[in-house]
């Protein structure tokens, strides 16, 4: 049975190995966060979750075909639900005969196999049921493929030629035929039939019509002889339905993996959905410089909140960085989050946060953000900053989009700038996009004083009285960052020591 709910036939899921950048951006962007809400409590999702969130796609067939799923599993939640329990209980089925057996001898190989098989067909039935209930109301072509592929693979009477024949495997008594080989030693063994035992081998008595040998039961070395001949000829059966159960039950593993994550998506869209949130299917372009976005918020933060945030407006197209500039406090590090999960999501063929979305697809996410003070530090802090600096380049190629936020501010104004001017250019020059948070006004004015066209400036809004709103809007870069609003509200006007 083929499952392709997270991708088309023909299409691998993404298999790089992860690395330290990787953990890096789950920190950076609250990925766990978002996980957690989508998992809610469940082990095996939240990981499922963390792995294809962090291994995006980068074909757009493929993640169209995993977005048309998905609005399918968001419009027939309690399909995915179900599908997930099923094959949940399902993998479970090895545990529960483990043990049983646990010799590689052909009959004990058998015996797990028809006891596994066993536990199988009420997961085989569900499944069936699934999918004469829900199959006619499911439209996209991952989940109504698997609902028809379901129906025509186990029809009603193959349940029951099933079961006939694990009857019959269960502890059979074996019928062969062999030659004698040059040397008076059996050859050309060959299985005929399997027979449900009647009685014990040792004990039975041969019929008239036969010619037999009967193995008294105090010959030991005869019994052993039988036990060797008996195991031969089972052992092709054996093996055979070993396949057969290990593959029904790697498809219920598969099975399990892919409505995870739908499973999951489900469950943070209802999340955000009692927030008040918007969620929407974004639009994936090809690789370039799109980026257009309304009402686009933290997903992160709103599920660690509990409640509503802030969303922003962004219209980045045809710009190859962002560098946003303003208040403390005022949402900047928030809008930087919210355009990595945005990024992620969106090329996990996710809803993204967001009332719409239009974003180019990048090979890879990388962040640098600002780490808190770490006195384990063998080093400076702007060294330990250039070397996780050093890896993301290293690690970048075109197309990339790198997230920056208040990276070099361990330094004095003028190093820092320079340093993230020389970077920043650097990483443009070499076809990667760039999004950054910065108080590094050198820098910052540097880039207004070029007149370049490809960089877009935003600025956290800032109320006449102070207060922030928590907007962020287009607006170039101001010589403070008023942390005199900051002062003012922890401690008042009385600036005396």
């Amino acid at each position: 049975m083929r499952i392709h709910l997270l991708t088309p036939e023909g299409t691998a899921l993404p298999t790089r190995e992860l690395d330290p950048g990787d953990a890096d951006l789950a920190r950076d962007l609250g990925i766990d966060d978002v996980v957690g809400a989508m998992a809610g409590g469940d082990a095996f999702l939240r990981d499922v979750a963390r792995d294809v969130l962090l291994r995006p796609l980068t074909d757009l067939a493929a993640i169209g075909w995993r977005q048309e799923v998905l609005h399918d599993a968001l419009t027939h939640p309690d399909a995915v639900r179900e599908l997930y329990r099923i094959a949940t209980d399902a993998t479970g089925a090895e545990s529960r005969v483990r043990g049983w057996w646990i010799s590689s001898e052909p009959s004990s190989v058998l015996g797990r196999s028809v006891a596994l098989m066993r536990a199988l067909l009420d997961p085989l039935r569900a499944l069936r049921r699934w999918a004469a209930t829900h199959g006619p109301a499911l439209e996209s072509a991952g989940l109504r493929g698997l609902a028809e592929e379901v129906r025509r693979t186990l029809p009603e009477e193959w349940f029951g030629q099933v079961e006939s024949h694990l009857g019959q495997l269960s502890n059979p008594d074996v019928v062969m035929t062999a030659h004698l080989g040059p040397t008076g030693r059996g050859t050309g063994y060959v299985l005929t039939a399997l027979e449900p035992a009647r009685r014990s081998w040792l004990g039975r008595q041969p019929r008239s019509d036969e010619t037999t040998v009967a193995v008294p039961p105090t010959d030991t070395a005869g019994g052993q002889a039988l036990t060797e001949l008996r195991e031969r000829g089972l052992r092709p059966v054996a093996t055979a339905l070993a396949h057969s159960s290990d593959q029904v039950l790697a498809t219920f593993a598969q099975l399990r993996r892919e409505s995870a994550f739908l499973a999951g998506c489900v469950a943070l869209a209802g999340h955000l959905r009692d927030l008040g949130l918007p969620t929407a299917i974004p639009e994936p372009r090809p690789a370039g410089r799109e980026l257009t976005a309304h009402g686009l918020y933290d997903v992160g933060l709103a599920v660690r909140s509990g409640s509503a945030v802030v969303g922003n407006d962004l219209e980045a197209d045809g710009r190859a960085a962002v560098v946003v500039t303003g208040a403390n406090q005022g949402g900047k590090s928030t809008l930087l989050r919210a355009v990595g999960l945005a990024q992620v999501m969106a090329q996990a063929g996710m809803f993204v946060g967001a009332a719409n979305l239009r974003v180019s697809v990048v090979g890879r996410v990388h962040t640098h953000f600002r780490r808190e003070e770490d006195d384990r530090l063998r080093s400076g802090k702007l060294r330990e900053e250039l070397v996780r600096m050093g890896a993301i380049v290293d690690r970048s190629a075109p197309g990339h989009l790198v997230l920056s936020n208040e990276s070099f501010a361990s330094t004095n104004e003028r190093e820092g700038s320079r340093i993230a001017h020389q970077i920043v250019e650097g990483l443009i020059e070499g076809g990667v996009r760039v999004a950054m948070v910065t108080h590094l006004t050198e820098f910052s004015r540097a880039l207004t004083d070029e007149g370049r066209n490809d960089v877009l400036f935003l600025r956290a809004d800032r109320a006449p009285d102070g207060s922030r709103t928590f907007r962020v809007v287009p607006g170039d870069p101001l010589p403070t960052s008023f942390g005199m609003d900051l002062w003012e509200r922890v401690f008042g006007n009385d600036l005396s020591p």
